[in-house]
């Protein structure tokens, strides 16, 4: 600590190294103030203090009945590879293997209300109009929580059928939708970033200012050719990236057809090319 440092910051940048160094992992808690208190040998305001500043820089958030606990941190984002492939187990479908063991970490909440603007668009029914609409807090543990998952589905396939019940049994709601006479269903996805609502922030624990990622999951159906679900899935942009395959295209096939001259190192005297 130098002269002009409070102490309560040396003990920041302490924790701080042990947290960046794996002392304390994502999900285990810190120790607890008296325990700082006894170990740096300075007053329960400075400790507080000094897990204020951890609390600040996003690395620890207080978690009721658990202590002080290690958050994860950007550098250890986690790839959510969309294989643009659908996958199935007795719980449902999904498209990466990251979320393959991902559950509800409570129960299903069932209503009918208006969906947003942009996802009544895709269900193609008016703004004010009810949608059977199911969402979930999904995670791999109860202690992570990973992203909000919202189905809103098209009334007129919905209504009066066990798609209203909290459990839809196994395959979830796409089997049931099946069914129903709408397989193979078809599905293609938007993927975009925004600010989360407040809700989704206090439900992901999401810092002030950490954006998510919203990817819609649009389901159509084979008979109707319309669209009976749209899945809205909101993860933080802080611990998740999103990973395409690029394939090639006829007009890129391999190998390509000889150029007209040799290929020659770019020697930069022609930028015409």
């Amino acid at each position: 600590m130098t002269p002009a440092e409070p102490p309560y910051q040396a003990i920041a940048a302490d924790l701080r190294a042990a947290i960046l160094a794996g002392t304390y992992q994502p999900g285990t808690a810190i120790p607890q103030i008296v325990d700082l208190q006894e170990r740096y040998q300075v007053s329960r305001q400075t400790v507080r203090n000094a897990v204020r500043v951890l609390k600040d820089e996003g690395l620890v958030w207080a978690r009721r009945r658990h202590g002080t606990v290690v958050r994860e941190l950007p550098s250890q984002a986690r790839r959510a590879v969309r294989s643009r492939q659908m996958h199935r187990d007795d719980f449902g479908y999904y498209s990466d293997p990251e979320s393959a063991d991902w559950r509800s970490l409570g129960p299903t909440v069932v209503s009918w209300s208006p969906a947003p603007a942009d996802v009544a668009d895709l269900l193609g029914v008016e703004t004010t109009a009810n949608v059977l609409t199911r969402a979930r807090l999904v995670g791999a543990s109860r202690t992570e929580p990973r992203q909000v998952a919202t189905s809103y589905l098209h009334p007129d396939v919905a209504r009066g059928t066990v798609l209203e019940q909290v459990s839809t049994g196994p395959g979830g709601v796409y089997d049931r939708l099946e069914e129903m006479g709408h397989g193979p269903l078809r599905w293609r996805e938007r993927i975009s970033a925004r600010s989360p609502s407040a809700d989704e922030a206090r439900a992901l624990r999401l810092l002030p200012g950490t954006p998510v990622l919203h990817v819609a999951r649009v389901s159509t159906s084979s008979s109707t050719d319309r669209v009976v679900d749209v899945t809205v899935f909101v993860m933080s942009a802080a611990l998740y990236e999103v990973e395409h395959p690029v394939r090639r295209a006829t007009s890129a096939r391999w190998p390509v057809s000889p150029a007209g001259e040799p290929n020659v190192p770019f020697s930069g005297a022609d930028s015409s090319a």
